[in-house]
């Protein structure tokens, strides 16, 4: 089974500021709870070190993720490989008429080992929400 989840949000922020965050590996890596610790080797690959609450996984997995498509400020698109897991993020941003910006988070998990999918079709929400809490408290201290 594959889980797939878009979502958009409307933040009061120019697409070049929410690109800050979003075109970002580190950013993009710390608000995900399954993530316990990350490491950026450049600006399109790092590697997540991911906690899933199975009981199948007994380990940190490593998810390889690399960004195949970036088109700087307005569409970022990754794909992260692991042992256990394939998943692809797509974020879009599109200005809006009063001066911000409608992000479109798609993502898309294809899980290789039995509990994945049920875990993220039940916590992608979440994770969303996550990444959109983040985003805001990004642009409201960073400013």
């Amino acid at each position: 089974m594959t889980v797939r989840v878009e979502r958009t949000m409307t933040v009061a922020a120019s697409p070049e500021r929410v690109w800050e965050f979003i075109g970002d590996p580190d950013q993009r890596a710390r608000p995900i709870s399954v993530v316990q610790e990350w490491e950026v080797h450049d600006d399109d690959r790092a590697t997540w070190h991911i906690s899933l609450p199975i009981p199948i996984v007994d380990r940190t997995i490593a998810v390889e993720t690399e960004d195949v498509e970036r088109r700087e400020p307005e569409y970022v698109r990754f794909v992260g490989r692991s042992k256990v897991m394939r998943v692809q993020g797509e974020q879009e941003l599109e200005p809006t008429a009063d001066g911000g910006t409608e992000v479109t988070n798609r993502f898309v998990v294809d899980g290789k080992l039995p509990g994945v999918e049920r875990f993220f079709k039940k916590n992608l929400d979440g994770e969303l929400r996550n990444l959109e809490r983040a985003l805001n408290d990004y642009l409201e201290t960073d400013a």
